[in-house]
C-alpha cells in the first residue's frame, strides 16, 4: 500500500514554508491574468486554429475553440479549489499526492515535466525560426542554424531560454512584469489582426459551417499510426470534417488552452491566494477564449478552408496572403515572435515549481529544492531546467513531439477533476474558498471530457505517451520510491538528524 499513500495537505504546506527551500509571495490577480493569457496566447493563436479548420473542422474551428474552452474551464475550476486548499507549488502533483496516493502524483508530476518540458522546447524552437523570419522581413538574411561539422544548431532557443532563465532566476516579480509588457503588445497584435480580418470577410465562406466528413483511412503503419485513438479502439473509418471532425479540432486546439495548469504551480507566490488564484485564472482564461474565437471567425470568413487546406502549413499569414494583404502577413510574423516570447517564460518557471515540488519530496534529488536566499528563486533549478531546454530546442527536431504536450496536459487534467471528488470525501473539514459548484456534475463531466479529448490524439502518441510512463516507472521504482520523504525509513533518518541537531543546539 506504500505506492498508495497520500501526503497530508499539512505535511505540504508545512514543507513549503521550510527555510531555503521557501518561494516569496508577490504576484497579484493581474499578474495571473496576464501569465494565463502569456502562455496561451503564443503562436497557437496564429497556427494551431489554420491546421484545425484546414484539416478537421472547417468553419467550424470556432466551435472546436469554444468546446475546447469549455473543457479547459472546467477543469480550471477544480484547480482552483485545489489550489485554494493546497496554495503550495506543484500543481496536479501536490493535488493527487494529497488525494490518489504516491503512485498516482509521481505519474502525474512526470507527465507534467513532459508537458511543460516538451512545450517549453517546442516553442523555443519555433521562436528561433520566427526570429529568422522577422530578420528576413527586414532585409536581414540570418538563417535559422547554423552547422557545427555534422550537427546543424538551431541558435535562436539559446538566445531566447537564456534571456528568461535569467530573469527568472532574479525573481517571479520582475520576470512576470517584463512577461506583462509583451503580453499587453501581443494582444494588440491579436486585436489588429481580427480587425484586419474582418474587412475581408465572405459570407460564403462560412457556408457548410460544418463540412460533410470525409474519409480519410491510410493504407498501412502509417495510416494506423495517424488514425486517433478512438477510431483505432471503435473500429470507425478516420474521418475528415463532419461533427467527428469539430471534436477532433478540439483535440488540436487545446494545445491553445494549455498553461492555464501552469498559472496554478504559481500558487506558491501569490498574495491572498483564496481570492487572487481564482480571479486571475478564470479572468485570464475569458480574455483568451474571446481572442480565439474572433480570430478563428475572421480566418475561415477571409478563406475557404478548402484553400487553407491546400496550403503548405496553413497559418494566419497564409489567409491574409491568399487576399492579397502582405502587409498584415508581416505583422503576423512579428506577433508570432512577441507571442512566443512570454510563453517561454511561463513554461521555464512552471517546469522548475514542477520539478521543486517533487524534489521537496525526495522523489527527485532534494538538492534541486534549494532556493535562493536573495530573490528567494529556485536559482539552480531553473539554470539546469534553462540549459535542458535550450540544448533539446537548438539540437533535435522536439517539434514532431507537439501532440505529447496535449497528452500530457490532459492527463493531469483528468487527474485534478476526479480528485476534486475525493478531496472533498476525505477532508469534508477543508473549506476552499472556492469551491466547484453544482457538487460532482461539474467535475465528472470535466474528467469524461478530457479523456474524450485524450481519445482524439492519435495512436502514435499514445505510443510515445506509453513509453515515457514506462521510462517512468523505471524511475519511480528503481530511485523515487525509495528516497520518498513518506518512507519510513527516510523519515526515521529525517526524525534522528533533527534530533541530533537539537542535541547539539
Amino acid at each position: 500500500m506504500s505506492l498508495f499513500r497520500t501526503k497530508p495537505i499539512e505535511k505540504s504546506l508545512a514543507d513549503a514554508d521550510e527555510e531555503g527551500r521557501r518561494l516569496r509571495r508577490s504576484l497579484t490577480t493581474w499578474d495571473l491574468m496576464i501569465m494565463g493569457v502569456a502562455v496561451a496566447v503564443g503562436a497557437g493563436i496564429f497556427s494551431v486554429g489554420a491546421k484545425a479548420a484546414a484539416d478537421f473542422s472547417g468553419p467550424a474551428v470556432t466551435l472546436s475553440f469554444v468546446l475546447a474552452a469549455v473543457t479547459c474551464a472546467l477543469a480550471i475550476m477544480c484547480y482552483a479549489e485545489f489550489a485554494t486548499a493546497i496554495p503550495v507549488a506543484g500543481s496536479a502533483y501536490v493535488f493527487s499526492y494529497a488525494t490518489m496516493g504516491e503512485l498516482v502524483a509521481w505519474i502525474i508530476g512526470w507527465n507534467l515535466i513532459l508537458e511543460l518540458f516538451t512545450a517549453a522546447a517546442v516553442i523555443a524552437k519555433y521562436w528561433g525560426i520566427y526570429l529568422s523570419e522577422v530578420f528576413a522581413l527586414i532585409g536581414w538574411d540570418i538563417p535559422a542554424s547554423i552547422s557545427l561539422g555534422p550537427i546543424e544548431m538551431t541558435w535562436g532557443p539559446f538566445l531566447i531560454v537564456a534571456v528568461f532563465t535569467v530573469l527568472l532566476v532574479m525573481g517571479t516579480k520582475l520576470s512576470a512584469r517584463v512577461g506583462n509588457v509583451f503580453t499587453l503588445i501581443k494582444i494588440g497584435v491579436v486585436l489588429f489582426v481580427i480587425v484586419a480580418g474582418f474587412f475581408y470577410i465572405d459570407f460564403e465562406n462560412y457556408t457548410p459551417f460544418i463540412p460533410d466528413a470525409v474519409s480519410t483511412a491510410g493504407a498501412g503503419t502509417e495510416g494506423v499510426m495517424e488514425q486517433s485513438l478512438f477510431s483505432f479502439l471503435t473500429g470507425a473509418a478516420p474521418a475528415q470534417y463532419g461533427l467527428m471532425g469539430v471534436f477532433a479540432g478540439a483535440a488540436v486546439v487545446f494545445f491553445a488552452f494549455i498553461g492555464f495548469d501552469v498559472v496554478a504551480t504559481s500558487a506558491e507566490e501569490v498574495k491572498d491566494p483564496g481570492r487572487t488564484l481564482p480571479r486571475g485564472i478564470f479572468a485570464g482564461l475569458a480574455v483568451v477564449t474571446a481572442l480565439y474565437i474572433g480570430v478563428s471567425l475572421a480566418l475561415t470568413g477571409m478563406v475557404s478552408y478548402t484553400e487553407l487546406a491546400s496550403a503548405e502549413a496553413p497559418n494566419l499569414a497564409t489567409a491574409f496572403t491568399l487576399v492579397g494583404n502582405t502587409g498584415a502577413a508581416q505583422v503576423i510574423a512579428i506577433g508570432s515572435l512577441i507571442g512566443l516570447t512570454t510563453v517561454i517564460m511561463v513554461l521555464l518557471m512552471g517546469l522548475a515549481r514542477v520539478v521543486l515540488a517533487m524534489s521537496r519530496d525526495g522523489l527527485l534529488p532534494r538538492v534541486l529544492s534549494k532556493t535562493s536566499s536573495k530573490h528567494a528563486t529556485p536559482a539552480r533549478l531553473q539554470i539546469l531546467c534553462g540549459v535542458l531546454v535550450a540544448l533539446v530546442a537548438g539540437f533535435t527536431q522536439v517539434d514532431v513531439l507537439e501532440e505529447m504536450i496535449n497528452i500530457g496536459t490532459l492527463s493531469a487534467f483528468v487527474v485534478v477533476s476526479a480528485g476534486v471528488l475525493v478531496l472533498r470525501r476525505k477532508r469534508p473539514d477543508l473549506k476552499p474558498d472556492f469551491r466547484v459548484p453544482f457538487g460532482p456534475v461539474l467535475p465528472v463531466l470535466s474528467t469524461l471530457l478530457c479523456l474524450y479529448l485524450m481519445t482524439n490524439l492519435s495512436v502514435e502518441t499514445w505510443i510515445l505517451f506509453a513509453g515515457w510512463l514506462i521510462l517512468g516507472f523505471v524511475v519511480y521504482f528503481g530511485y523515487s520510491r525509495r528516497r520518498s520523504r513518506l518512507n519510513p525509513a527516510v523519515e526515521e533518518k529525517e526524525a534522528a538528524a533533527k534530533r541530533a541537531e537539537a542535541g547539539e543546539a
